[in-house]
């Protein structure tokens, strides 16, 4: 029987082995430097537990509680934010530790040994002699603390430790009950960029607890356990819910019955890997392939899923309601970032995910009175710009990735949710400006332009809902809500520029400076029209004008006030942040598209490194990698909504994108760091005459040749 089950665990090491494993290219530390905000640690796609080290606290660089530079580990925690310019979450922090009597232990890790792959890390702590595992489920945490030295072997539970003080998370209250000799419960409830988070736990020992001491002062309660002197490794299950302590258990119970860490481990990495086996590329770039591999693994954290496997969940009213086999409740949603390029990648690649996404938006409105624009752990913080969610529901119409008895629903929410500027009722400064004059005035909002000119973009998505739902009249008064970005535009100097209650030019104007710009200024802010380039350029004067724009914006000084998250400079070009994300595109709108393919090869190149600085700006949720991604692989949805996508500069020699009924192949000819230009482009073995082809092309399956050059 031993010689059997040998044979079977040999077997199955070489079966993962050799058979393809796209794992192997993901580095989770890229990102973890400079600001890219992202976290090493265990998790599954979009699951409810990020299980990663906690090592800086303070300051705008804390967003992930990790930081690749800090060598000090302060806990091991179970939620976390990928890639966000604000912190928060952070949950349930455990720490092993050897030593006694002190008042809090903190771990000295040492970087050589640190490792992490999806759904797996490791580090050793070399103070207390440590090795430290951490795999998981989608609901559940995972460890593995291996103690070398035989000394005693302590767990610390900080139920008073939160990330980013000095940004306003606090603590709010806490509870801990020890449930049997080798479990414990409780929950955890903090205030920050999430106004009510409550965290329930569950947590099971591989041993008994022979030691409990309790220390609190105040809130701030710290359990610390101890299982006794011994060389064996002790593992630690833990489970959370946002319902209750049973939501918690049946999460364990049902994902993680047993103690086979390893077995938990394989399951995780195998899902990644059947995940990230959608797209399948072929270049000789190791480089490439490490950078695509870990985008696609960013873009797959989140939006988190936030109920519990019996169904149950809190909803955006903070009440609990239980979903249908067909309903998956998620949250996190960086919609202002993330509707540029994350939920049209998922539409590709994952398209049913992204429908139950979609869902979740509608949903919350039935719960909460409105599509969320930064949902956090069921919570609305009302962060960024607009109401971001029509246009990831107006894409989903698009691609024809909706129930269609849901339409009257989806269109009530988005028309309801545009009036919710920024998070409060119709009463709102913002709503009664724009309802007013037609426009947001500079006089009277800080950031009217990028207001203005992205709800232009919102109204014109809500009117393609309506459209589809026959309600034609209102979506006529949202495509003329939609044209309100030529209030702000200066045609002779091509800028969207602040204005007065009198629709008049605020002077004096410096484009390089951020008065009437959110995370940005006037280069960045005044090319977003996605929705009507055509009328944007007729404005302006041609095509000419444009690409005299385009020039100016890309080689003009970057020299003027830019935010610490106003990065990857090229000229005003800022890739570091959202606005600038279609940009480079434009120029398919010109007689001298070659000019996209040549900044498009900059980005890529000089952007994205597979380091741990390797990320030039926020994360984002994903929205930083999905642009990768998507222009590795040679083309970019500039207007979500319109089921239209833009060719651009491929990086990979190759790819063959698994869809749900076919296959649709990248063919790239004579592809070279040199060959950056487009010679010739062909659809299924005819000659295309456009940088545009359709969604519907890549949906029905079919073969995209690219032909390269280094001329242009």
């Amino acid at each position: 029987m031993k010689y059997y089950l040998f044979v079977i665990i040999v077997l199955s090491y070489f079966t993962r082995l050799y058979s393809d494993n796209y794992v192997k290219y993901v580095d989770p530390f890229i990102g973890t430097a400079f600001h890219g905000h992202t976290f090493p640690g265990a998790t599954m796609p979009n699951g409810m537990v990020q299980l990663s080290p906690d090592n800086h606290l303070l300051g705008w660089d804390a967003s992930s509680g990790y930081h690749y530079s800090d060598s000090i580990i302060y806990s091991f925690s179970h939620t976390h934010l990928s890639g966000t310019g604000n912190g928060d979450l952070c949950d349930i922090s455990l720490l092993p530790f050897t030593q006694t009597g002190i008042d809090r232990p903190f771990g000295l890790m040492d970087k050589k040994t640190e490792m992490a792959s999806p759904g797996y890390y490791s580090v050793y702590l070399r103070n207390y002699d440590v090795k430290v595992e951490l795999t998981a489920t989608n609901r559940t945490g995972f460890h593995k603390y291996t103690y070398n030295n035989g000394d005693e072997r302590n767990v610390l539970l900080d139920l008073g430790f939160v990330i980013q003080p000095d940004w306003g998370h606090k603590l709010v209250g806490n509870n801990y009950c020890k449930v049997s000799d080798s479990s414990i419960s409780g929950y955890f409830e903090t205030t920050g960029w999430a106004k009510n988070n409550k965290v329930y736990y569950f947590i099971e020992f591989s041993e008994k607890i022979l030691k409990e001491k309790i220390v609190a002062i105040g809130n701030d309660k710290k359990i610390f356990l101890g299982f006794g002197k011994n060389k064996s490794p002790l593992y630690v299950k833990v489970g959370i819910s946002y319902v209750d302590i049973s939501g918690a258990i049946k999460n364990i119970k049902d994902e993680n019955p047993g103690w086979d860490f390893y077995g938990i481990r394989n399951k995780a990495e195998d899902e990644w890997n059947r995940l990230l086996s959608v797209v399948k590329i072929k270049t000789k770039d190791i480089e490439i392939k490490k950078n695509f591999y870990t985008a696609l693994y960013h873009c797959l954290i989140s939006p988190n899923v936030c109920q519990d496997v019996d169904g149950r969940y809190l909803g955006m009213d903070h009440s609990v309601h239980k979903s249908t086999d067909e309903y998956v409740a998620f949250t996190n949603f960086s919609l202002w970032d993330t509707f540029r390029a994350l939920h049209p990648l998922l539409t590709i690649l994952y398209p049913e995910k992204a429908k139950k996404m979609g869902e979740t938006l509608v949903k919350a409105y039935r719960e909460g009175g409105m599509i969320p624009r930064w949902a956090l752990v069921c919570n609305y913080t009302g962060i960024m710009v607009g109401y971001p969610g029509v246009s990831v529901l107006a894409d989903l119409i698009a691609k024809d990735l909706y129930n269609h008895e849901s339409i009257d629903e989806w269109c009530e929410a988005a028309v309801h949710s545009s009036k919710y500027l920024p998070e409060g009722p119709i009463t709102s400064p913002h709503q009664y400006y724009k309802d007013k004059y037609g426009f947001l005035p500079g006089d009277s909002i800080w950031y009217s332009v990028s207001w203005g000119v992205e709800c232009a973009y919102y109204d014109w998505a809500i009117s393609k809902i309506l459209e589809k739902s026959g309600r034609n009249d209102v979506a006529m008064s949202f495509r003329e809500k939609s044209k309100a970005y030529l209030y702000y535009l200066d045609k002779d100097l091509v800028k969207m520029r602040p204005i007065d209650r009198n629709a008049n030019f605020i002077e004096p104007y410096d484009p390089r400076q951020n008065s009437g710009y959110q995370e940005g200024n006037g280069f960045q802010w005044s090319l977003f029209v996605p929705h009507d380039m055509e009328g944007f350029i007729s404005s302006i004067g041609g095509i000419e004008k444009l690409e005299q724009t385009l020039d100016t914006l890309f080689n003009t000084s970057s020299h003027g006030k830019h935010g610490a998250d106003v990065t990857g400079l090229i000229g005003q070009y800022a890739h570091g942040n959202e606005p600038s994300h279609h940009i480079a595109y434009l120029y398919n709108w010109t007689a001298n598209p070659w000019k996209c393919q040549y900044y498009l090869d900059r980005i890529m190149n000089d952007f994205y490194k597979p380091t741990p600085e390797g990320i030039i700006g926020n994360e984002d949720c994903g929205q930083m990698s999905a642009w990768y991604v998507l222009s590795a692989l040679g083309f970019y949805q500039v207007c979500p909504g319109i089921p239209e996508y833009a060719i651009g500069r491929p990086l990979i020699d190759g790819a063959e994108i698994q869809l749900e009924k076919n296959k649709f192949n990248i063919i790239v000819h004579n592809n070279s760091k040199k060959n950056k230009f487009i010679h010739k482009i062909k659809l299924n073995g005819k000659d295309c005459n456009s940088f545009f082809f359709s969604h519907e092309c890549i949906k029905s399956g079919g073969k995209l040749e690219i032909f390269m050059s280094d001329k242009y």
